[in-house]
């Protein structure tokens, strides 16, 4: 069966990332941010998907070849190419396009190098005052026995040559190292005073590492000539707790986190013009290998131009769009009995995510709120929805909350959070080692106001729901876009219970009639539905497939739509990173197509549709179809029901399948419009078609009252 490898994959995404920092369109000061977003993803792939490949490379020859997926060693030696490839591209749109652009547009980052004798002497007192108490050098010498590098941190080398004084041939050259103190001195950039900010006097930002550099001659006095080089090392972040069977999870999670610190080095990034000797000493105190040694650049954490200054200049950064009052929640007032009346659709960031810790507020102090549920995957570092929960707890509400202290970079918020809870009174479950819990979920049950009245019988609870395609986390709901139902359908908040109860007693959930829940029904229902699709195919009938993920993987989903493909199934994938699936090869795959669409907001939402006959079945989900989403996490996909609802995320769906401005095929290449046909961008169509909305619904309430 004919795939891309994964991270081959992988890499095709990040080289989108870059396409954006590239593209002439994209406002100056967010194409830098997307070099910063290239440069976090690929510090990441380094920490996770290198380390393993490497950690496979180093497994017996005869275990290798058990593996799936080819030979780890040809992979990772390709893996190594095109990041060799992308990192030099990445290197010329830095120097040769956003540099002077950004200096014809009034802003000019300058080298120590370029400093004119008066700047010189501002950044030299500057230094002086600012930046030398928070440096700690250290000498590689031989009373140093072992030389340890954070994980990510920026290190700048001193070659200290040409000593003034005489001294003994050996101690002609010493080698001291120190961390660049981004985080203590308040950021990576400098800006000098007084400028205009025009291309005749434009506004001049230094690295912290060239104030460094320009005082780099006051720190060791006693030598002639002092070389700066920086470097930056990523250390192995895989926890590998899935192996681990026994004992109390959360010491697990926090002694992995410790040894994540100290794990393994992934890459060691250094200056091109870092002198042999400098390297030889790094190597000698450290352990690193040289096949973990990765030529870079002058300067590392390009991270850090998430904190670029930007000077006040609107005209170089994306236009605002403010979020959109939802088009049937209430403003203002209660929220449960508007969900009560009917099915609710939130799409953040368009729309303002605060209406979820608003609802747990609400039924926080709401007297007739009995229990709350949730789930919390990636959790903000000042989360309103915790402390809403918090309050619920204290308020005496049943609050059960399942933390999955397993999702990766956010282990230490999640815990901090978890622990917070616990010791409120609040019943934290964590997932077993082998399980991770991804799915979006939130159930609130309440009393009836009915039952204050004297009934023969006893009423069930009233149940209300959110099932989301995105994180209970209003930092990532201003960037991630995503979807999510409220509801109160009793149906479908049973079902939710159901995967609650999974996690409280065990008992696997059972009689899902709506809800496909991984890994017990999901992966079976999907194959279900592109079998169904294929067979109506062979019968002549019309048969699609539209299917919107983050990464499609999996061998086994992959196989089925080539199958569905051959039996003549049309199928369009909308897929924003991994895709290993191969569109379009005769005999194989050659009705489906793919696109991928990356624009200013992340997209994050995962849409599965299928034709059904003419009664097209739409599924929103927090699974992508990798095996990990299938088989190894508890995920969740829910239909909409509604069908003022359906025809919504379709007409957004449908706007991203016309996108002609951000969307790129297989091959990366950009999908232009055909003459004639207008420009679609479908981020900014989706906005305005929500606004539309906004303002219609709010007209009809207006003349209704």
């Amino acid at each position: 069966m004919k795939t891309l490898p994964r991270d081959l994959s992988w890499l095709r995404f990040n080289a989108r990332v870059l396409q954006e920092a590239q593209c002439p369109t994209v406002p100056l000061l967010e194409r830098l941010k997307f070099l910063a977003i290239f440069s976090a993803n690929l510090d990441e792939f380094f920490k996770v998907r290198v380390a393993t490949l490497r950690r496979l490379v180093k497994l017996k020859k005869k275990t290798r070849a058990q593996l799936p997926g080819g030979s780890p060693k040809r992979i990772l030696a390709e893996v190594l190419a095109e990041v060799h490839r992308q990192q030099e591209e990445f290197g010329h749109t830095f120097r040769d396009v956003l540099l002077p652009a950004l200096q014809a547009a009034g802003i000019r980052l300058l080298t120590s190098e370029e400093l004119t004798e008066a700047q010189c002497d501002w950044v030299k007192a500057y230094f002086e005052a600012n930046v030398r108490n928070l440096l700690s050098p250290v000498v590689l010498d031989d009373t140093l026995h072992q030389l340890f590098l954070k994980d990510q941190a920026v290190y700048l080398t001193f070659d200290l040559t040409e000593p003034l004084a005489k001294t003994k041939k050996a101690d002609a050259e010493r080698v001291v190292i120190m961390e660049l103190p981004t985080k203590r001195h308040g950021g990576r950039f400098v800006a000098l005073p007084g400028a205009a900010g025009t291309a005749e006097d434009p506004h001049l930002v230094l690295f912290l590492d060239d104030v460094v550099r320009a005082g780099a001659a006051s720190l060791f006095p006693a030598y002639g000539r002092v070389q700066v080089n920086a470097i930056k090392l990523s250390r192995d972040a895989e926890l590998d707790i899935a192996e681990e069977v026994s004992g109390d999870l959360m010491a697990k999670i926090k002694s992995s986190l410790a040894k994540r610190a100290t794990g393994y080095p992934a890459r060691l990034l250094f200056d091109p013009a870092t002198p042999k000797s400098v390297l030889k000493a790094i190597k000698q105190k450290t352990g690193i290998e040289d096949e973990e040694l990765v030529e870079g650049s002058r300067y590392h954490n390009f991270r850090d131009f998430f904190g670029f200054p930007n000077f006040g200049r609107q005209d170089l950064l994306n236009p605002e769009w403010p979020e959109l009052p939802h088009p049937s929640l209430p403003r203002t007032g209660p929220l449960l009995p508007a969900i009560a009346r009917r099915d609710h659709l939130l799409h953040p960031p368009f729309q303002s995510f605060d209406v979820v810790p608003r609802l747990l507020r609400e039924a926080a102090h709401d007297p007739r709120v009995s229990a709350i549920s949730l789930t919390l995957y990636r959790v903000a570092p000042k989360s309103a929805v915790a402390k809403a929960l918090l309050k619920a707890v204290k308020n005496g509400k049943q609050v059960t909350v399942v933390v999955e202290l397993k999702a990766r970079f956010d282990e230490e918020s999640n815990m901090y959070w978890a622990e917070k809870l616990q010791r409120a009174g609040a019943h934290v479950i964590f997932t077993p080692p082998e399980l991770k819990c991804h799915a979006k979920l939130l159930l609130i049950t309440r009393r009836d106001e009915a039952d204050d009245e004297p009934a023969v019988g006893v009423r069930p609870p009233q149940r209300y729901a959110y099932l989301s395609s995105g994180n209970f986390n209003e930092a990532t709901a201003h960037l991630y876009a995503d979807h999510g139902l409220f509801t109160a359908n009793p149906e479908i908040t049973a079902e939710v219970d159901q995967v609650f109860r999974y996690f409280i007693t065990g008992e696997e959930p059972s009689h899902l009639q709506h809800l496909l829940v991984a890994p017990f029904t999901l992966r079976k229902q999907l194959l279900k539905l592109i079998a169904a699709e294929a067979s109506r195919a062979k019968h002549g009938e019309e048969a699609y497939i539209l299917l919107k993920v983050n990464s499609l993987e999996d061998p086994g989903m992959i196989a089925a739509l080539y199958a569905a493909s051959q039996a003549g199934v049309r199928i369009e994938l909308l897929i924003r990173g991994i895709g290993c699936l191969v569109p379009g090869e005769p005999g194989l795959s050659e009705t489906i197509s793919q696109r991928g669409l990356l624009d200013r907001y992340l997209e994050h939402a995962r849409i599965y549709v299928f034709a059904n006959g003419g009664d097209e079945k739409v599924f929103v989900s927090s699974a992508d179809w990798m095996t990990r989403n299938l088989d190894r996490r508890v995920e969740a996909a829910f239909p909409l029901l509604d069908d003022t609802l359906r025809a919504e995320i379709r007409h957004l769906l449908d706007l991203e399948r016309q996108d002609n401005v951000k969307a790129r095929d297989f091959d990366n290449h950009y999908i232009l419009p055909a003459e004639g046909q207008p420009l679609v961008r479908a981020q900014e169509a989706e906005r305005q078609y929500l606004k539309k909305l906004a303002g219609r619904k709010r007209a009809v309430k207006t003349k209704q009252d």
